[in-house]
């Protein structure tokens, strides 16, 4: 008989854009080394699951549910999470490349990326509350209308905020990041 759930297994090396997976909830689950490379992961949950070097570029992420899920070392080049189910969604992001991917209006309070390229990503609308951005490559990243009070940029780079069109109180810069906040007046500064 099969199951439609996978609970507290760990999945190696499988290849998962070349077959459809058997389960459609995977909880407290592990992959390592698969490949979900233009899979269709449509309409799945994952539940505590932990993606470690994982390839997710271009997966189809329509109404998924990510909750309490973490991803390292992945490869997520052109993901769209705006379009996971918004129901419980939260992860975190370790020594990924999430390059032309958007979050586009997402609730993502809190969220964790360290060490990660986050390039031309789109945060527009987004809630980004106390997010944490630690050592992170925001090169063209989109803020637009977003809301990253109290989140934390201290160490992160080439990123170009607009204070004025997002809602930036209490969020935190180091003083070499005070130029992305500046970038739009087109001004030199020197330190």
């Amino acid at each position: 008989m099969k199951s439609d759930f996978a609970v507290e297994r760990t999945f190696e090396g499988i290849n998962f854009k070349d077959r459809p997976s058997e389960e459609k909830e995977y909880e407290n689950c592990i992959f390592k080394t698969c490949d979900f490379s233009k899979a269709d992961l449509s309409r799945m949950r994952f539940i505590g699951c932990s993606f470690v070097n994982c390839d997710l570029s271009l997966a189809k992420i329509e109404s998924t549910s990510l909750r309490d899920v973490r991803f390292q070392g992945c490869k997520m080049f052109g993901l769209r999470f705006d379009r996971c189910n918004a129901f419980g969604l939260s992860f975190s992001f370790e020594d990924c490349a999430l390059n032309h991917s958007t979050f586009f209006q997402t609730r993502i309070k809190k969220t964790v990326f360290r060490n990660s390229h986050l390039i031309e990503i789109d945060f527009s609308g987004c809630d980004l509350t106390g997010a944490v951005f630690d050592n992170c490559d925001l090169s063209g990243a989109m803020f637009d209308n977003t809301t990253i009070e109290k989140a934390d940029f201290r160490t992160s780079y080439n990123f170009s905020i607009d204070p004025e069109r997002n809602k930036i109180k209490r969020a935190i810069f180091s003083s070499a990041g005070l130029a992305g906040l500046l970038l739009k007046y087109d001004i030199e500064i020197h330190t």
